[in-house]
């Protein structure tokens, strides 16, 4: 049915409506396309979610919310705006947390350069008789050890107390150190034997690393590098633990020297039962006793507290029975049983005698007979004031030699070979 205005026969199929007029593809393809609909800033609710009460017709499109790209014609920003805006939001908070971080700078290098080397002295003990030998048990039964505790239970920490500027846990912390750099450095069987050395490199101040590292690398008798100096070491070419129950007595001090400084000094005697090292042990029989004295003073500051380590800042040490003529800076070696005394030295030193005067030892010393146990297989001894099988009749009975525990001096020695380490 024609409408008014058009043509009688209607619209010629090859003549368009004029310039205005648009076909419904054309117009579909101008205002509603799929980018126009998602950008709009109103959106309509479906059927099905106006059904619901207080459901309002139309929802709100932020620039934050699912849609396409720009629309046309708007101003709303679509998905890449908004993920451009994204990117520059986290560039721009990394470079801010780049900023902090290098303003603060929480990584804080290990302190360790101003520590002060190890000052080490180290004297051979020879024995002033033939080293006894028989079961450990036997010859700790007859020697000063008799009542030394076994192993970690015979270093005991004092009481703690809080100084001017450590706090009485920080004491505790110094002393804790003090006791584990003993255990690792004296009783551990790997350090002993030489295998190891880790266990005790790991509680040392980072400054002193370099010189523990040459000590061990290449010991030296100079009072800087000598391996027994930080720890207790046999040769293992020569002996060998006979017994891992070491024997143990000592004390240990604090003091506070300045306001950054805690002291604890260690004086520890440690007993071990020792072998020979070369082929399979020649029996229950064939263990002597060595005597290991040491004196060793380390210093904390309140990092060293807190990262658990310490800076050993001098060791003296006496050890025997030796032969003083055997460097001992790179291990101990041991005299073992049946072997006599090789040099008439200084006068005697007591590894066992508290107090100070052992220092006036000196770079090779002659253990005191009372501090050797006597030989369990010898023949028991005369009651002093019985004659002797070499008193004849009408003859004075003879003084009992092995009931007297008087030390005997010995004439002084021409100085030992500059191997040794120098006494301070």
């Amino acid at each position: 049915m024609a409408v008014p205005g058009d043509p009688p026969n209607g619209t010629p199929e090859d003549i368009g409506g004029g310039d205005d007029e648009l076909r419904p593809d054309e117009y579909r393809s101008v205002v509603f396309d799929e980018a126009f609909v998602r950008a709009a800033r109103l959106q309509e609710f479906s059927a099905q979610e106006r059904m619901g009460e207080h459901a309002r017709a139309v929802r709100s499109r932020s620039i934050w919310s699912g849609g396409g790209s720009t629309g046309r014609g708007t101003g709303t920003p679509g998905r890449g705006a908004r993920q451009g805006m994204l990117l520059v939001l986290l560039i721009a908070s990394a470079f801010a947390v780049a900023v902090y971080l290098g303003l603060r700078n929480p990584y804080v290098p290990p302190a360790g350069g101003d520590a002060e080397p190890l000052s080490s002295t180290v004297v051979p003990l020879t024995p002033s008789s033939a080293v006894p030998g028989g079961k450990p048990a036997d010859l700790y039964a007859h020697s000063p050890a008799a009542d030394y505790r076994t192993g970690a239970a015979g270093i005991t920490l004092p009481a703690a107390r809080r100084t001017r500027h450590f706090t009485e846990s920080q004491v505790v912390a110094a002393l804790s150190i003090a006791k584990d750099y003993l255990v690792q450095s004296s009783l551990d069987p790997d350090v002993l034997s030489g295998n190891a050395s880790r266990p005790v490199r790991v509680l040392l101040d980072p400054g002193q690393l370099a010189q523990f590292d040459e000590s061990m690398a290449s010991p030296s008798g100079d009072g800087r590098h000598a391996a027994t100096g930080w720890l207790v070491r046999f040769d293992p070419q020569t002996a060998a633990l006979a017994d891992t129950r070491v024997r143990v007595n000592g004390t240990l001090a604090f003091e506070e020297i300045s306001p950054e400084t805690l002291v604890v000094t260690t004086d520890h005697t440690f007993v071990y039962a020792v072998r020979g090292a070369a082929g399979p042990p020649a029996g229950p029989d064939a263990a002597s006793l060595f005597t290991v004295r040491r004196e060793l003073r380390l210093r904390f500051d309140h990092e060293d507290l807190t990262a658990r380590r310490a800076e050993l800042s001098s060791s003296y040490v006496m050890a025997g029975p030796q032969d003083c003529a055997a460097d001992p800076a790179p291990g101990f070696r041991p005299l073992l049983a049946g072997a006599g005394p090789t040099t008439v030295g200084p006068p005697v030193s007591d590894p066992y005698a508290s107090g100070h005067p052992r220092r006036t030892a000196g770079l090779c010393g002659v253990m005191d007979p009372a501090a050797t146990p006597p030989d369990p297989s010898a023949a028991p001894a005369q009651p002093a004031g019985q004659p002797t099988p070499s008193s004849g009749p009408g003859q004075p009975p003879q003084p009992d030699q092995t009931a007297s525990r008087v030390p005997l001096a010995q004439p002084q020695a021409p100085p030992p070979p500059a191997s040794v380490s120098p006494v301070r």
